[in-house]
């Protein structure tokens, strides 16, 4: 960033970014052609790689590569006395994924019989910006490239209460279900307190709750817990067809006259 006009070689997309008068000047090519975005700072991402080059790993007889040591699903190493946890076993490196290994290789090693996996099929991410991105699972882009389909059910923030009055509108929920099902694939929750609502769908995805079960749960109001009950009501009410809406006037006309 100190060193204006330097080309950004590690993205397809960006071709060169500036800094003047306190602001960071970023040149990027789109489809439409190429575009200019300005803001306060620019947050690059770079990346982390597992330190395994000095651990001995070689005399110790534990095979691993670039990526990281080399571990089963109990996170054993090829010595199965010897376990790996965190960065240095690969796959997503995240803290919360460093505490489940820790987790998962202390319950191993104290209950050798009862041998747990290490399981990430349901792992939330959190971006920390404001407002922050939590997300779980597929997110709608991922889910058109791989050709699954499915539904999407989108809940403003604006139309929360809780949030309405803290003046922190801003933001949105919006959740990706199997088509046609209230089975959820995956969501995204943009909010001051993305990162702690995203938690609510963590455990549905994890439980095989549907959107069915999270609309039917009672949520203290007025909470920002209500982002995920309004959007699961969306899913509810989609399915009062036309002819299920007719069914259920006549009925009330019946009750009525009764």
């Amino acid at each position: 960033m100190e060193a204006d006009g330097v080309t950004l070689r590690t993205s397809a997309r960006a071709r060169r970014v500036t800094r003047a008068a306190g602001r960071v000047r970023l040149e990027v090519a789109t489809p439409a052609g190429d575009e200019v975005l300005e803001a306060e700072a620019l947050l690059v991402a770079a990346g982390r790689l597992p330190n395994v080059e000095d651990l001995g790993l070689d005399p110790a007889g534990v095979a691993f590569s670039k990526k990281g040591v080399t571990v089963d699903a109990h996170l054993r190493t090829t010595q199965p006395h010897i376990y790996a946890a965190g960065d240095v076993a690969g796959g997503p490196h995240f803290t919360h994924v460093a505490d489940h290994h820790a987790r998962i290789v202390v319950r191993n090693i104290l209950t050798p019989l009862l041998k747990a996996k290490a399981d990430t099929s349901v792992l939330p991410w959190c971006t920390f910006t404001s407002p922050e991105v939590g997300r779980v699972g597929l997110s709608e882009t991922e889910a058109k490239k791989a050709g699954v389909p499915h539904d999407v059910w989108t809940q403003p923030l604006s139309e929360v209460d809780r949030a309405v009055v803290e003046s922190e509108s801003e933001g949105l929920a919006k959740v990706i279900t199997e088509k046609g099902s209230d089975r959820i694939l995956g969501a995204a929750m943009v909010a001051e307190r993305g990162g702690d609502l995203i938690h609510e769908i963590v455990v549905a995805m994890r439980a095989g709750v549907g959107l069915e079960d999270i609309s039917g749960t009672i949520h203290a109001y007025p909470t920002y817990a209500e982002l995920a009950r309004r959007t699961a009501d969306r899913y509810q009410r989609s399915r009062l067809t036309p002819r299920a809406k007719a069914l259920f006037e006549w009925l009330y006309r019946r009750a009525r006259r009764a």
